[in-house]
Formats: structure tokens, sequence, C-alpha cells
């Protein structure tokens, strides 16, 4: 048990203490915050669980707290408990139980900082979710990393979390990728004949580079002129029979689908399932789903349409499932593959969407609310826009194309740790001026340079002690108290806060709380390294301070893991 359970645990005995003998009444101790002041002169704890008590047992905060107090007795660990503001409770403890937490980080390794919170539940985080059509661009990478630094958060605190991404494989865009395949593939083959220029593009064809090597690719290795023409293909795109352009959209959609699994694999990204619409639409779950929401009586048909009632559940208007020519709407597929994701059994359901879904997320809510489900448990994570810059510059456009910067294009000009941790450093509610510049550049003001340089500082010190001779000390058998100056303490504070900070950045769906904790942490590495000495003549100082170290590595190791970025051993 660390020491914030074993805080909680004991306010909650004081709290039943003070009911016995008659300081205050209450029923139960309601949920109460226990957190790290953001001020060190604060204490090392404090909770508001006066305040929460406080209307429960009909007495002010202050009052409350003092009974608390009261009824707390002073345990061995504790240094002293004060009342603050307007009824806060500030706990200082001894330094004796730094050393004893630090120690069980070295026995936890890399399990330490990982905890039981979740308890288990079986939760879905679906994100990126890109139209297979074309490249992912710099909006898909922030998702994809929000997305996947989320999910290793709440796993590491206890959630069972699946990954998924939703393959947009139905509806007119599979459509107009098709004909603008087709078109290239035309053009192709009409290169240097009478054909050559005939061949009209669609209006509202994709324009990309990557269409027209993709359509060259199929004219080389799958389908070629005297094949398409033997079965029955023409210079005139409409008259291609139905099998052989169902065959240039299983290419088209097979090729993009497999380069954005590339480039999210080159990202560090992986999904525990790809869930494909068009299956919800050849199974029969579309119309299933409406059949269902309009035997409860949550759709009515008006003007030939068939309409959800949205408003009974708080949409500003009702939307449109079915259209008049029995065509499902998008909203009918997403309501199908929100009936499917609880069928499933998660608990809760987290998805990641663009700015420009905010108004999407009432009528899902009243989709989930019409199937039976609590709509509280869809949590939509709506993710703001990124701007790229360099040299003080807003740069729009690709060098190489002339379009939308990609994914890769980024990777490539950044790499990958860089970028991940760009994406993850600002909260999903803010816009992200990702600065190409700043990542790029190997000094402490890049905040990703800054972390791996403490990592890699650390492996220096270790290579320096085992040239030297030097054995790694037992943590159990190392006088820890010696760690006594400020800058050590505080490192040991930060490094056992760690536990704490992914509980909250779980809980509270906050993946670039870690990404602060880790800057955190290294900024106080090197001011340790800055004023200590670690290979010392001291023996018993370089022990406690070796293990300080090695401490530092492992929480440095897992905070990274779990950001997806890199602990390198040199720089």
């Amino acid at each position: 048990m660390d020491m914030k359970e074993i805080l909680s645990k004991t306010i909650e005995q004081a709290v039943a203490q003070a009911v016995k003998v008659g300081a205050f009444s209450v029923e139960a101790v309601p949920d109460f915050t226990l957190e790290v002041p953001p001020q060190k002169e604060f204490g090392d704890y404090a909770a508001n669980v006066a305040m929460v008590l406080s209307r429960q047992a009909k007495k002010p905060p202050r009052v409350v707290a003092d009974a608390i107090l009261q009824n707390m007795g002073k345990p061995e660990w504790l240094e002293r408990a004060e009342i603050a503001g307007p009824g806060f409770l500030n706990f200082y403890l001894k330094a004796t139980w730094l050393y004893d937490a630090l120690a069980q980080v070295l026995e936890a390794g890399s399990n330490y900082g990982r905890s039981d919170i979740g308890n288990g539940a079986r939760v879905q985080v679906e994100f990126v979710s890109a139209n297979p059509t074309g490249p992912l661009h710099v909006g898909h990478g922030r998702g994809a990393a929000v997305g996947s630094v989320l999910s290793n958060i709440m796993a590491a605190a206890g959630f069972a979390v699946t990954k998924e991404f939703y393959i947009n494989d139905a509806g007119n865009q599979m459509d107009c990728l098709t004909d603008s395949v087709i078109a290239r593939y035309l053009q192709a083959l009409a290169a240097g004949g009478e054909k050559a220029g005939t061949i009209e593009f669609p209006e509202n064809g994709y324009h990309g580079r990557d269409i027209i090597e993709l359509a060259e690719d199929i004219l080389a290795n799958h389908i070629s002129g005297e094949e398409f023409l033997t079965r029955g293909g023409s210079f005139d795109p409409a008259a291609i029979p139905a099998e052989l352009y169902d065959a240039f959209k299983e290419l088209a959609q097979q090729e993009k689908l497999a380069r954005i699994k590339k480039d999210l694999a080159d990202f560090g990204v992986t999904f525990d399932v790809w869930f494909s619409e068009k299956t919800l639409h050849e199974g029969g779950a579309v119309l299933g789903a409406a059949r269902e929401l309009q035997s409860k009586g949550y759709i009515y048909e008006k003007d030939g349409a068939l309409w959800l009632k949205s408003t009974d559940f708080g949409d500003d208007k009702d939307r449109v499932v079915i259209r008049e020519n029995g065509v499902p709407t998008y909203l009918a597929a997403d309501i199908a593959y929100h009936r499917d994701k609880f069928h499933r059994g998660f608990k809760q359901v987290i998805n990641l969407w663009g700015a420009d879904h905010h108004g999407y997320i009432a009528r899902m809510k009243a989709a989930v609310g019409a199937l039976g489900f609590d709509p509280d448990r869809l949590e939509v994570i709506i993710l703001q826009m990124v701007s790229l810059y360099q040299n003080g510059e807003q740069v729009k456009m690709s060098k190489r194309t002339g379009q939308g910067v990609t994914l890769s294009e980024l990777i490539e000009e950044v790499g990958r740790d860089a970028a991940r941790f760009f994406f993850i450093m600002r909260s999903t509610d803010s816009q992200l001026d990702f600065d190409l510049d700043l990542a790029k550049s190997q000094t402490s003001d890049n905040p990703v340079y800054y972390i791996q340089y403490a990592h890699a500082r650390i492996c220096s010190i270790f290579r320096q002690a085992k040239e030297a001779g030097v054995v790694m000390p037992a943590v159990r058998d190392t006088d820890l108290t010696v760690l006594a100056l400020p800058v050590e303490t505080e490192l040991i504070k930060k490094i056992l806060s760690f536990k704490e900070e992914t509980e909250l950045a779980a809980l509270r769906r906050e993946p670039h709380r870690m990404a602060r904790y880790a800057h955190e942490l290294a900024a106080l590495f090197h001011s340790f390294y800055n004023h200590c000495r670690v290979m010392t003549d001291d023996p018993a100082v370089q022990k406690a301070r070796i293990i300080l170290v090695l401490a530092t590595q492992i929480v440095l190791r897992n905070v990274l893991g779990i950001l997806g970025v890199d602990a390198p051993e040199k720089m």
C-alpha cells in the first residue's frame, strides 16, 4: 500500500471515529480529493474531505476538519497536519516515509506506477478512424498520439483497454476514391495514345499524387491494360462493368488501408480491432438498429424519411436516420456501430473526434440513450486543430506534393519521438502550435530532448560507475536517510508521485499530464545532477545517490514507455 492509500484510510478512520464520539453525524464518507499540492509549503498532501462532508454534517468545513484531526491521533509517519483556507487538510509527512517508499520503487521496477484503480473495467478507446481514401495528415497524428497514450495510461491504471479503429469503408467517399483511381488508371493506360488527354477527372475526385501512384501500381501489378479490356473495361468510366469497378474499389481500399496501417505502425500506434463499417451494412446491423429504435417509439416517419427523436434526449433537433430514398445516413451507421460497442460489454466507450465533430456529440449521445444505454457511458474527447510552424511562419502545404503535410512527412522531418511528445504535451481542448524547428533542436528548450537527455545522463553515470568498479548497492542494505538535501528530497517526492499522476491522468482523461510529469521529473533530476556528485568519497552518500539515480531511471523509463517515446542510453 502506498502513502496515498495509507493516508486515505487514515482519514476515513478518523471520520468514523469523529462520528462515533459525536463530533458530527454523517451516513457515509463521499469521494474526496487527496492530491499533492501545487506548492510545497502546503504540505505533502492536501485533502478536501471536510468540505465535501460539511453539508452532510451540517457544520462549517473548518469545524469538520478540526474534528477529523482531533480523532486522527498522530501516526508515526505524520509530522503534522494543518487546516488551511476554507477547510483543506494539509498533511506534512516525516522524511522517513520517503526512504521506505523509494526502496519500493526499485523493488517494483518496470511495474512501478501501475495501479488497479480501474478495477479491470472494460473500456474501448476509438481513435483516428480516418477514411481510407488518402494518407494520414498531421491532424490524424494528434489523434493517434493522444489515443495511444491515453490507452497506455488507462491500462497502467488497471483498466482493460481495447484500442479500435473504425474503417469508414462504406458510403460516397469510397465511390469517389474508386472513380478517382479509375480516371488516373485510364489516363496512364491512354498515355501516348490517341485517347491521351481525353479522360476527364471526376469533379469531386481526390487529386493527390498518391492517387496517381496507386493507379500506376494497379496498371503495372494488378490489372494490366489487356486484362482491363478483356474484362469489359473501356475508356468511358461510366461503362465499366460492376465487377471490374468493384475490383478497383477493393484494390484501392486495400492499398489505402495498408498505407494507414504502416504510417501508424511507424508512429508506434497499434490497434486491437479494425472494425469495418461495411460489415454493419452487409450484415443488416444498420437497418436492425433503426428497426429497434422504431419499435421503442424513438423513430418516426416524415416526408418519406425516418427520423430519430433525438430532441427527447437533449439534442437541438430530430435527425434523419433513413433518407426518403431508403439510403441510411452516416448517423444510422454510427448508431449501429455504437450499439455493437455496448453489446460487446464495454463499461465505457471513449471516442476521440476532431474539432469539426463537436456538434455531433449531442445526437450520438441521444442515440445511445434511445438504445437503452446510459449516455454517460459514451465519452467524446474533442481534439483541437494542429498548426505547423517553421521559421516563425505557418506551414500549410507539403514541400513535396504542394498539398497538406502528411503524418509520414512529419515523422521524417522531426522523428517519431518528438512528433509523439509534441502532439501529447498540450491539453486536447487547446489548439496545438507545433514548432518544427524546436522539435528538431538538440537543446534544453526542446522538451523531449531534455527528458531523453536526463535518461542518457543516468546511463552515463552507471557506465562510469562500472568502469570504476563500483558494485551496485542493494537498496535494503543502503542508508537512504543521508539523502537529506532539498534537491534530493524533492526528486524523491516527484518519483513517488508517479502512480498518483498516472491515476489522475487516467480518471480525468488527461494524457498531457504524463508529458508534463516527465518534463518535471527530468528537470528535478538535472538540478540534482548539477548540485550533487554521485561518485563521491563518502561511501554512504555514494550508495544512496546511486539508488536515487536508479529509481529516477526506472520512473523515466516507465513514463516514457507510456508516452511511446524511446529512453536512449546515449545522446
